[in-house]
């Protein structure tokens, strides 16, 4: 009996004692030694998906420090081996979905000027000047990083390769950017081989969580562990976000989402939507049926689903129209690099040669999105003074934290 209880105290204190060295090494190492760069603040890239050489320093790579963790841990990590087609192609021209998303597959040189570095140095100031600024509230924005729950860490794209951390905001090319992300990652396998060519991918495939490691997932394959790795890379890796103007990002949510015909936006948020604001009480069960019927929501009615103060009571906004700094929590990570699609071409190219990928790798050519500045007031136009003023409240912070001017224009008669 006492060799028993022996055994299991030594048992404990061994698994403790790995524990704490475990901690002592990612104190003292971080992710210096992700990607050989013990030298530097952050590991810089090295070209997407190296193969394997025989010398021993490869070893030493990210992979090799997480695979110890998650044998050790218990946890399985493994690449999506999904069954997908060869190439996603664009809506035929004059098709709904290419009126409303505005496709443009052509190829474009971005070439970097001199004032993009001076660019991203006012952006960021900006930014942590806000954040530091007592005259700027908003709610969460005073919380620590501790205090973030796992769910709402869902948006943080983790690549261990190139010790990257990418923060996605839908409406905002996240997309491309997301394939790009599973090309430096190597995360999503076709034919046992990694993608190395962004538009191969498929859309339906990018979406899909199972492609990424976010952070939310963190807790259940490094357990208490989580937050302590999470820091360490926060501290080591490139912090990235790509914005837009806020009202044009709800125009333009509020097209793909409610302009063409699609199910689940329609049963989940266009039938609560129309009961509550159109006075609709007998809707059709499905999207395609109420197109049939001319029963679509309103521009004016997804305002007052956004302003309606009942609306969070029952869930959090969608990712589609929730403020950035809900999705990103800008002022608890320090990012590295704010892209803005009003300058997507030259920020993507700047981006790509910060993380030293652009020898190997070009940002997709993708769509230009048509839901411009200057159609602000058009849409607008029929929404009350009172709601547009309410409404400029509701995504005030993210206006001033990225540097989009206060829409003047529409916030007076």
């Amino acid at each position: 009996m006492t060799k028993a209880r022996l055994f299991r105290l030594w048992l404990v204190l061994g698994s403790a004692f790995m524990i704490l060295l475990i901690i002592v090494y990612w104190d003292s190492a971080g992710a210096a030694h992700f990607y050989l760069h013990t030298s530097f603040s952050r590991p810089h890239a090295g070209p997407p998906l190296p193969t394997p050489g025989p010398d021993r320093d490869r070893e030493l790579t990210a992979d090799s420090d997480v695979e110890f963790l998650d044998k050790f841990l218990g946890a399985s990590v493994k690449q999506s081996d999904l069954p997908i087609k060869e190439t996603e192609q664009p809506p035929a021209p004059g098709s709904m979905e290419e009126s409303v998303r505005g496709y443009d597959w052509s190829p474009r040189d971005a070439r970097r000027s001199p004032d993009q570095g001076r660019q991203q140095a006012e952006r960021r100031s900006v930014l942590r000047g806000f954040c530091a600024n007592s005259s700027l509230a908003f709610p969460t924005k005073e919380r620590a990083f501790d205090d973030i729950p796992n769910s709402e860490l869902s948006h943080l794209i983790v690549d261990d390769r190139h010790g990257a951390i990418y923060c996605y905001v839908p409406k905002v090319a996240c997309t491309n950017w997301k394939r790009v992300m599973i090309v430096l990652s190597g995360s999503l396998l076709h034919r046992g081989a990694p993608y190395r060519d962004p538009l191969r991918i498929p859309r339906e495939h990018v979406h899909n969580a199972s492609a990424h490691l976010t952070f939310n997932k963190f807790w259940r394959r490094y357990g208490k562990l989580s937050r302590h790795l999470m820091k360490v890379k926060l501290k080591k890796y490139t912090k990235f976000l790509f914005v837009r103007d806020p009202f044009v990002r709800l125009i333009s949510a509020f097209r793909s989402k409610f302009e063409l015909e699609n199910e689940e936006f329609y049963r989940k948020f266009a039938v609560p939507m129309l009961r509550l604001y159109a006075n609709h009480t007998s809707l059709p069960a499905s999207a395609r049926e109420a197109f049939r019927a001319g029963l679509k929501v309103s521009f004016a009615n997804f305002i007052q689903y956004l302003l309606d103060p009942h609306t969070e009571k029952l869930a959090p906004f969608n990712e589609h129209w929730r403020q950035v700094y809900r999705l990103c929590h800008p002022c608890q990570i320090d990012y590295d690099f704010v892209g803005k699609l009003e300058t997507l071409d030259e920020d993507a190219a700047q981006l790509l040669q910060l993380l030293q990928v652009d020898r190997h790798l070009r940002f997709p050519p993708s769509y230009r999105n048509r839901t411009a500045s200057s159609w602000e007031e058009d849409w607008f136009a029929k929404i009350p003074l009172a709601w547009r003023q309410q409404l400029y409240k509701l995504y005030e912070a993210d206006f001033v934290l990225f540097g989009y001017p206060k829409p003047e224009n529409l916030l007076r008669d």
